[in-house]
């Protein structure tokens, strides 16, 4: 077993490509809430062509930087909508280039969490279910517990990431601080490379 770090870079992922994401501002909300010892990167993935095995021998340069930001990344953090009841396809394009070529997949082993907004009242819930499934799939290492299925409002979340309200400012904070302790348990036995 490994010590713990003193810092964790996290990156994230934003499954939607609108320019108005309310994924976008949770996602600004949770790294202004997270513990101090926690550094976000976001990975990018709007600019991915679509995959097909035909790269897996010449990757473009696109999906190597998608995987060059997962390698460099000690955790990942899913922040996604709700897609006719499943995840966004942009998300699962990039969940498909980065755990390709056969044998080289980037999400082996990671630390892993997945939440998400919506205006209904699901909060997401499905979305994220099938979106749990793949990264079964790619043997990423899930946060369980807790589940976080959030509710937009513009009244509890600005823009800028600012949480209004109390009681949804202290459970994603206490999501956060609990997506902290699953790094630092999966990387105290599963070091990253």
């Amino acid at each position: 077993m490994s010590d713990p770090k003193s810092t964790y870079d996290i990156g994230y992922f934003v499954g939607s490509l609108s320019s108005t994401s309310i994924n976008r501002i949770l996602s600004r909300a949770l790294i202004r809430i997270a513990p101090e010892d926690l550094r976000f990167t976001e990975i990018p993935i709007g600019n991915l062509p679509l995959y097909s095995p035909d790269y897996d021998t010449a990757y473009p340069p696109e999906a190597m930087a998608l995987k060059d930001g997962i390698a460099r990344s000690d955790a990942v953090l899913f922040v996604t909508p709700e897609y006719n009841r499943s995840i966004p396809g942009a998300l699962k394009n990039a969940i498909d280039w980065a755990s390709r070529p056969w044998g080289q997949n980037s999400f082996h082993h990671i630390p892993a969490g997945v939440i998400g907004a919506s205006i209904g009242a699901i909060g997401t819930a499905l979305a994220q279910q099938s979106l749990r499934g793949v990264l079964c799939f790619c043997n990423a290492r899930q946060m369980t517990a807790p589940e976080a299925y959030i509710r937009y409002s513009p009244q509890t979340f600005r823009d800028d990431g600012e949480i209004t309200d109390e009681t949804m400012a202290a459970f994603l904070k206490d999501y956060m601080t609990e997506f902290r302790d699953h790094v630092m348990r999966v990387l105290t036995v599963l070091p990253r490379p």
